[in-house]
């Protein structure tokens, strides 16, 4: 891995960099931009699936595919606009990749999508990515599928617009760590709560990991799913709370750190109850490998999360059951909150 992902103002602009990162070669990371598309919900109570499962209309989208030797790991980004609701909405970002060996890696991001002319622009059309790492366990060919999941949160059907995205292998080859696995984690299924009594929680969060000798740097991401409220009643309409992305490097011993904390800036935010599901990436594309002091290549990663005010908030896990398909028998889970790192040589 020779390459670094950067920053990016816009989930947009974070996928154009990422795929300009990867050199025009027969073996680059192939892509698909989302045809626009108008997306049936259905309506809050509209039926209660036997599993247990949320009832989401689930739009099948486009497919990439990947031949991937064993132990190959590549970087998925998967970019989709939403706008145009008749209903506030439900509006999910999944992607399921299939590998080679009957297993699946899936990913998936939500929001709910204001309903148009409510008076309130930014909430009326959000951008989610959907971004992380999969990894062939056994040679062959891996896909991706894109899914946009929607349901309306009032007694009314709903249709959202899906308005623009894509999908992409951003890069098909991402250094793992000296056992050979992707440099990955995803909070577990659940809620972690944030609030007046519990304020703070750090998660997602990667333990201590090793990478192999030579890495001029790494770039590290944490992207959180917050929730506002979420018990049955809530008092208040909004959470205010501080996000920020750590990592740390350690000595041989992996116990003593042999220099000062990495962090990303801190990034407060008040979140609405109706946005509900809150996107919260960050990034530290230029984390130093030290060599000096005692440093050895590992590390570890995560995100701090301080409640500061409002209603309960939490960190939402890996999502499940999950439909594959409205009204289906079978249902599968997706990680959502998680945090990623890339390797790279200068």
């Amino acid at each position: 891995m020779n390459r670094k992902f950067r920053s990016a103002a816009t989930a947009v602009v974070l996928l154009g960099a990422a795929l300009a990162a990867v050199p025009p070669t027969a073996e680059a990371a192939t892509s698909v931009t989302y045809d626009p598309v108008q997306i049936w919900g259905p309506r809050a109570g509209a039926r209660t699936p036997p599993s247990g499962a949320p009832d989401h209309n689930v739009l099948q989208l486009k497919s990439v595919s990947l031949s991937m030797a064993a132990g190959q790991t590549a970087y998925v980004v998967s970019v989709m606009i939403a706008n145009g609701a008749t209903e506030t909405s439900l509006f999910d970002n999944e992607v399921r990749c299939s590998l080679p060996d009957g297993t699946s890696k899936n990913m998936v991001i939500g929001e709910n999508v204001y309903k148009s002319g409510s008076g309130h622009p930014d909430w009326e059309q959000r951008a989610l990515t959907t971004r992380f790492l999969v990894q062939a366990p056994t040679a062959g060919t891996v896909t991706c599928t894109g899914y946009a999941r929607v349901a309306s949160q009032s007694l009314l059907d709903t249709t959202v617009q899906l308005a623009s995205g894509s999908l992409a292998f951003a890069d098909s080859s991402v250094d793992n760590d000296i056992a050979g696995k992707p440099i990955q984690a995803s909070v577990p299924n659940g809620l972690v709560k944030v609030d007046a009594t519990t304020p703070t929680a750090r998660v997602p969060a990667i333990d201590l990991f090793e990478v192999a000798p030579g890495f001029d740097g790494l770039s590290v991401f944490g992207d959180t799913e917050f929730m506002v409220c979420h018990s049955k009643t809530c008092g208040q309409t909004q959470t205010t709370a501080t996000f920020r992305l750590y990592v740390n490097q350690w000595k041989e011993d992996g116990v003593t750190p042999c220099r000062p904390t990495v962090a990303s800036e801190p990034l407060t935010k008040t979140m609405s109850y109706w946005v509900h599901h809150h996107y919260i990436p960050l990034h530290l594309p230029n984390v130093t490998v030290e060599t000096a002091n005692g440093c050895a290549p590992k590390f570890n990663a995560y995100v701090k999360v301080d409640w500061v005010s409002g209603e309960t908030g939490a960190v939402q896990g890996v999502a499940t059951p999950l439909e594959d398909s409205r009204g289906s028998t079978t249902t599968h889970s997706s990680d959502m909150s998680h945090a990623y790192v890339v390797p790279y040589h200068l």
